[in-house]
């Protein structure tokens, strides 16, 4: 007969026995903002809508009292103000690639989805756009 080699382990309070996955959702944001290649574009603001996914992980839990404990959404949303609001892009793509280089910089985000679309630039679409994925590597080059 085979002896059972399972351990027995205790889970209590302690919290550094896990490791979080987290997401946060950000549907929707509308900004107007100049965007875009042809010339009629780059003459009035149009309406831009901005959904994002982003994935992070964290050791420890959050700490109800400590905003740095957490992915701020609010911070994100502000960051993408900020990034159009003094700089014409010319590609929803280049847009895009300006707001997964400042997210990543917060290095407990793992991945991140990006929804932009034009919401008044083609008379027979809702709207246009694109939907880009990129995950940090955590393989050496």
């Amino acid at each position: 007969m085979k002896k059972n080699n399972l351990k027995v382990v205790k889970i209590d309070n302690n919290k550094s026995l896990f490791n979080y996955e987290k997401k946060i959702l950000i549907k929707d944001l509308a900004l107007d903002l100049k965007l875009g290649y042809y010339d009629f574009e780059k003459d009035k603001p149009q309406k831009v809508k901005f959904t994002l996914e982003i994935d992070y992980r964290d050791k420890k839990p959050t700490n109800d009292k400590d905003l740095k404990s957490i992915v701020n959404y609010d911070k994100v949303v502000k960051l993408i103000r900020k990034l159009v609001k003094n700089k014409h892009y010319n590609f929803l793509e280049t847009l895009a690639e300006d707001v997964f280089d400042e997210l990543f910089k917060d290095k407990r985000i793992d991945k991140i989805t990006l929804q932009i679309e034009k919401l008044e630039i083609m008379k027979d679409c809702s709207s246009v756009g694109i939907q880009v994925s990129k995950k940090r590597s955590h393989e050496k080059l």
